[in-house]
């Protein structure tokens, strides 16, 4: 056989976490998907194969990072305050192979179809990316006209966005909220697509109200309501706590550290028995970092950055003595069971071999995207198109 039309990778004497512990493995990759993980597989059976010894480093799935604003975000002072683009680079020394991008509250000089070509601009150079239609405001700004339209139709698009009990947000009534989120679901079924609702939680008193109020007008299941800045307030993680242990994914931003850092708020999830099959992170990217004083007037803002994953990571393991596999999860196979991803978050056959290789002091020091070496060394080894 001439192995070389396979692209084939032998990954050796790596410690695999997938999340699952598996002990020191073996991985074999073709043409970007995993194909075999064995204790030993032996590169003379597969002549011409690319050999990368691992030294026992450890080996786990790349990031995903389910909240990023790929074109930007901001704006909340003025033209001037409107952040930058994503680069391909710092997501992939992040350690993120799969993306999901989003508006924030500008859906006014912003828009859906600058999104969705991002969103294919990142894809093409490597990575795997997708988005969420909508912005803050109700009615959601769409590329079709409507969201069932732009979840079925358009290939890139897996749900919708809105933001909640904000100020910021559009104010918008239960009916509203609940068309919306039947009308991702409808569209996520059609197009077979997770079909999902993400809600960007202010810190008004409201709360989750908004979404319980869906559940109690619409047949959307609570699992396709997610979420996300929960760890923002202190009341507001409370009742996040309380959704998640109704059977709800709840969403931590890793670049929020207070009042609740986003290892605490892991932690103390898992200690009021929240399972972690219902807790994710990710890392609100390139979004702007607004303070505002008790009148809601800006006094500051800031950008977020995606290092704070991998520093959470460091964080539950060395700080909260959380176990290894355990502390990837809300990283890696959670996220992706919530977005309906069978092929990503995880190593296994069939995966897409999204491989991230972590140095003893859990920093990135390698990483594949879809078989493809991204990051060598810690630095990234490929760029996006302008950088």
């Amino acid at each position: 056989m001439d192995c070389s039309i396979l692209n084939l990778t032998l990954f050796q004497r790596g410690h695999v976490y997938a999340p699952d512990d598996l002990g020191q493995q073996d991985i074999l990759v073709a043409n970007g998907k995993i194909v075999a993980i064995a204790p030993t597989i032996a590169a003379k059976d597969f002549p011409g194969c690319q050999q990368v010894d691992l030294h026992g480093d450890i080996v786990c799935p790349g990031f995903i990072d389910q909240h990023v604003h790929l074109i930007g975000g901001g704006g909340e002072a003025g033209p001037h305050t409107r952040t930058p683009e994503v680069r391909l680079s710092r997501l992939v020394e992040a350690g993120i192979t799969s993306v999901v991008g989003l508006l924030g509250t500008d859906g006014i000089t912003r828009h859906p179809e600058s999104l969705l070509a991002k969103t294919r601009a990142l894809e093409y150079e490597g990575i795997s990316a997708w988005m969420l239609t909508g912005a803050y405001s109700l009615p959601s700004p769409t590329i079709t006209g409507s969201v069932d339209r732009d979840v079925a139709l358009i290939d890139k698009v897996i749900g919708v966005k809105c933001a909640v009990s904000d100020h910021r947000s559009s104010a918008p009534n239960s009916a509203a909220l609940a068309t919306m989120a039947a009308q991702s679901r409808v569209g996520g079924l059609l197009g077979q697509k997770p079909g999902i609702s993400v809600f960007h939680m202010g810190d008004s008193p409201h709360m989750l109200e908004p979404l319980y109020d869906i559940l109690t007008n619409a047949d959307v299941p609570i699992t396709k309501l997610l979420p996300t800045h929960v760890n923002r307030a202190e009341p507001l993680f409370q009742a996040a706590l309380e959704y998640a242990l109704d059977g709800g994914y709840i969403d931590i931003t890793s670049s929020i550290d207070e009042p609740i850092d986003p290892a605490t708020a892991i932690v103390t999830a898992l200690r009021h028995k929240v399972p972690l099959s219902r807790i994710t992170l990710s890392s609100d990217g390139n979004g702007s970092q607004p303070e505002f004083d008790e009148h809601g007037n800006l006094t500051g803002i800031g950008v977020a950055g995606f290092e704070s994953l991998i520093g959470t990571l460091r964080q539950l393991v060395t700080q909260h003595k959380l176990p290894l596999e355990q502390a990837l999860r809300p990283l890696t196979r959670t996220v992706a069971e919530f977005l309906g991803f069978e092929h990503k978050g995880r190593l296994a056959a069939g995966c897409d071999a999204d491989i991230l290789v972590l140095n003893q002091a859990l920093e990135v020091s390698y990483l594949w995207a879809k078989g493809k070496a991204v990051v060598k060394d810690g630095k990234a080894c490929v760029k996006g198109t302008f950088e």
